[in-house]
This record gives structure tokens, sequence and C-alpha cells, in this order.
């Protein structure tokens, strides 16, 4: 398995793309309600009123059409909610909005280079919240039912990398100890840039756009997918074994005649579930 999209090399005619948490991995409501709300909070400091700010942090991380943004997309977004005329957090959220690179190093060399307050706090609140997630116990942090079965079939025929806007240690050390790292080819993580970028990259090594897929639970994915004209395989909230056990019988289809009708019928299921 390649470690870096650098290192990595095309070995199949299919590509697909698969995002970890909340898509592969149990693990997304775990982190939120255990690690980065809770580490929101103590961030700022927030006391009077801290249940309200999780349950927002939770809606715009877990249950909106927010699903899976990127953590200090998320962090920029609930903190102008909060604290709306601070000016340290309009630069902050100015720039995420259009860095290249959405990571811990990233958010440190910015911080570094302009003195902002609120970009020391979110370094170091990413930094709290990868502590956090790496003292949870093993048992939650598992995949789904189907998930391993599903990507161990489809890399018969599909080079298999994941694509997470998540750590870079804390996916690979989550999938190789639920021994699913043995099933894919590329590891591209929030190191590497954002869902969209990585996706673009993987195509440049040599795949047809048409023979690509992108699976994930949230609109993220699908906007990543969509960017790079590739086709989209939704895992849904609360459906995620059914979605897993369903995925090979699409890729069969998919290479039979490119599931059109029905991966259009997919997507529309997975905007319901969202919005239900």
């Amino acid at each position: 398995m390649a470690t870096s999209l650098n290192d990595f090399k095309k070995r199949r005619e299919y590509l697909l793309c698969v995002d970890s948490d909340g898509c592969a991995m149990d693990t997304m409501n775990i982190k939120h309600f255990r690690c980065f709300g809770p580490c929101f909070v103590r961030a700022w400091g927030i006391t009077e009123g801290a249940d309200a700010v999780l349950k927002r942090w939770n809606d715009i991380n877990l249950f909106e059409l927010t699903r899976g943004i990127n953590r200090f997309l998320g962090f920029a977004r609930l903190s102008r909610e909060l604290y709306p005329n601070d000016d340290d957090i309009k630069a902050f959220e100015s720039w995420t909005r259009s860095a290249k690179e959405l990571s811990e190093n990233a958010v440190l060399r910015e911080w570094q280079r302009n003195g902002n307050r609120v970009f020391q706090l979110a370094y170091e609140w990413s930094r709290a919240v990868n502590r956090g997630i790496a003292a949870l116990p093993e048992d939650v942090k598992v995949p789904f039912k189907g998930a391993a079965e599903a990507l161990m079939a489809a890399g018969k025929r599909f080079d298999i990398a994941i694509v997470s806007s998540a750590n870079y240690a804390a996916v690979t050390e989550e999938w190789e100890r639920c021994g699913l790292l043995a099933f894919t080819d590329a590891v591209a993580t929030q190191q590497d840039g954002s869902k969209a970028h990585c996706i673009a990259e993987l195509i440049k090594k040599g795949y047809d756009r048409s023979k690509a897929v992108m699976v994930g639970d949230a609109p993220g994915d699908l906007n990543a997918a969509q960017s790079n004209g590739v086709a989209f395989y939704p895992i849904l909230v609360g459906r995620e074994k059914e979605s897993w056990d369903g995925l090979n019988d699409m890729l069969a289809q998919f290479i039979a005649d490119g599931a059109g009708s029905r991966l259009e019928e997919l997507k529309s299921a997975f905007y319901k579930n969202l919005n239900a």
C-alpha cells in the first residue's frame, strides 16, 4: 500500500475512493460527542449554555447537510455563530475558505505567520481533539458491518483509496487495527488537501473518470465526486450495513453499464435521508 499520493501507482482499471469516519468506520458520532464538541467548549471557555453549543456542534457536523465538514471549517462556522463581531474569527474563517490545505500543520504555519489568537486556539483545539480520539477505547472505534466484506470483494476489480478529511495517524491506526487497511492501495487524508483535490490527484494516475467511484456518507463527499466528474455511492446514515451490503451489486452494474439510473436513485435517497 502506498503511504502517500506521490508513491501511489495505478494497478487496476477502476478506482474506488472511500471516506473513513461515518462511512467505513462507525466512529463519527462518538468522536464528535466525546472529543470535538467538548474540546470546542473548553477551548472557548464556555460554561453557560454549553449544552446548547454542543448540540449546535453536533447538528453542523453530524445531522445537517454540512455533515462531514472539515474540522477547521466546522470550528470557524460555530465560532462565528457564537461571536459574530470578532475580527480574529472573521480572519480565520476567511482563511479556511481559501486555504489550499486545511490541516493542523497549515493552521500552525498560518498562526506562526500572522499571530492571530484564533489560529492558535484552533490549532490547540485540534491537538486536544486528536489526543481525545487516541484515548478512546478501541471497542468504540470499529468498522460498520459489511464494510470489510465489501472492500475485500471490490478489490478484485478496483484500486481502493481512502479519501478522508481526518487525521492521517488516526485513520491508518483505525483501519489497520480493524483489518481494513489490507484492502486498500492508497491513503489520502487532510494533510494531502481537500477530498476533491485528493480525488483529482488520484485520477491523474491514469484513470478514466467514468471508471471511478467515491463512497461517502456526507454531502462533501458527493461534492468532491461531482467536482471531478466521478460517480458517487452513498452510505446512508442509520442504514450503513444495508448500504455496504449493496455496494458490490452496484459496482458490478457500474462496470457493465455505468449504473446511471441506479446511482441517481441512490443520490435522491441520500438527500432524503439527511433531511429526514
